[in-house]
C-alpha cells in the first residue's frame, strides 16, 4: 500500500473513530430521565386534583395523562407504568362497552339493562385493577417519580 493512501485509510479511521466517540459522549452526557421527568412536572397538578377529588373515576379521567406518562417512562418503571395504564384502559374498555358511566356506577345497584356480561367483563376488570401488583406498580412509580425526578407524582 503506498503511503498516501496508508495516511488516508489511517485519517479517515481516526475521523471515524472520533466521530463515533463525539455521537457516544452526547449520547451518554443526556439526562436519560429528564424528559420524563419534565412529563411528570406537567401532569402533576392533574394528577393531584384528581387524588383530591376521588371518586370512582379519579383515575379513569387523569388516563390520558397517565398514558403520556407511560410513554415517557425510562425504562426501569415501563413495566410498572404498563401494569398500571394497562388495567386503568381494560377497566375503561370494559365500562365504555357496556355503555356505563364510571362515575356512577354502582356494582351492587347496575343500571337497567346491563348484560351479565358486561357485568362480568367490569367486575374482572375491577378485580385485576385491584390486585396487589397493579397497588405495588403504583407505589414503583410514585417512589420513582420522588426518588429520580425529585418531586412526587402528584400534588
Amino acid at each position: 500500500m503506498s503511503r498516501p493512501r496508508a495516511l488516508l485509510g489511517t485519517g479517515l479511521a481516526t475521523g471515524l473513530a472520533t466521530g463515533l466517540a463525539a455521537v457516544l459522549l452526547v449520547g451518554c452526557s443526556a439526562d436519560p430521565y429528564e424528559s420524563y421527568c419534565e412529563t411528570v412536572e406537567e401532569h402533576q397538578r392533574a394528577l393531584g386534583e384528581a387524588v383530591a377529588e376521588g371518586g370512582p373515576d379519579a383515575l379513569l379521567r387523569v388516563l390520558p395523562a397517565l398514558r403520556d406518562l407511560r410513554d415517557a417512562a425510562p425504562r426501569d418503571v415501563a413495566d410498572d407504568w404498563q401494569q398500571v395504564v394497562g388495567r386503568l384502559g381494560a377497566l375503561e374498555d370494559a365500562l365504555d362497552a357496556a355503555g356505563v358511566d364510571p362515575a356512577t356506577y354502582d356494582r351492587d345497584d347496575p343500571p337497567e339493562g346491563l348484560e351479565d356480561a358486561e357485568r362480568t367483563a367490569i367486575d374482572a376488570a375491577a378485580r385485576e385493577l385491584a390486585r396487589p401488583d397493579t397497588a405495588q406498580a403504583l407505589a414503583a412509580v410514585e417512589t420513582q417519580a420522588r426518588d429520580v425526578c425529585q418531586t412526587p407524582l402528584y400534588r
